[in-house]
C-alpha cells in the first residue's frame, strides 16, 4: 500500500461568489453552512413492517454565510437585497467551492432577508441566509 500523506484542507481557500462577486470578511468558526431543504427520499413503514420510499422532487435549499461585522460583502449583499427589493429582479448565482474540488452552485438565489445591525463593546457578526430554487451539491473523492 502507498503512503499518500495527509489531505488538507484550508478555510482560506474557500471560495463563496454572489452574483459575480467574491465575498470575505467572513467569520471565525463556520463561516459557510450549505443546507438542501428536504430529505432526498423519504420513508413510510407500513403496520406490517414493509417500507416504501419516496424520492422528493425538491432540490431547494439555502446557504447561511457569517460575516465580520466590518466586511465589505455586508454591503454587496446588502445591495443584492436592494435591488430585489426595488425590481423584483434580484437574484443571482452563487458558487461556494473549496481547495479539495467540493462545489455547491445554485443557478437562482436571493436574500432571504437583510440581518439587522448588532452593536456592542466588541466587534459582531451578521449572519446572512440566501435561499436557492435549485441547490447542486457536489463532493469530490480525494484519490492522491
Amino acid at each position: 500500500m502507498a503512503f499518500t500523506g495527509p489531505i488538507t484542507y484550508s478555510p482560506e481557500d474557500v471560495t463563496l461568489a454572489c452574483g459575480g462577486f467574491l465575498l470575505s470578511g467572513f467569520a471565525d468558526g463556520t463561516f459557510v453552512k450549505v443546507e438542501p431543504e428536504d430529505d432526498r427520499f423519504k420513508k413510510l413503514v407500513g403496520a406490517d413492517g414493509e417500507v416504501t420510499r419516496t424520492k422528493s422532487a425538491n432540490r431547494s435549499g439555502s446557504i447561511a454565510i457569517t460575516l465580520l461585522q466590518t466586511s465589505n460583502s455586508n454591503a454587496v449583499l446588502s445591495n443584492l437585497a436592494r435591488i430585489d427589493d426595488l425590481t423584483g429582479y434580484g437574484s443571482f448565482d452563487v458558487l461556494c467551492k473549496d481547495n479539495l474540488g467540493n462545489v455547491a452552485f445554485a443557478a437562482t438565489g436571493w436574500i432571504r432577508k437583510v440581518p439587522g445591525p448588532e452593536y456592542g463593546k466588541e466587534q459582531s457578526n451578521r449572519e446572512w441566509t440566501i435561499d436557492c430554487s435549485y441547490l447542486d451539491i457536489t463532493y469530490v473523492a480525494q484519490i492522491l
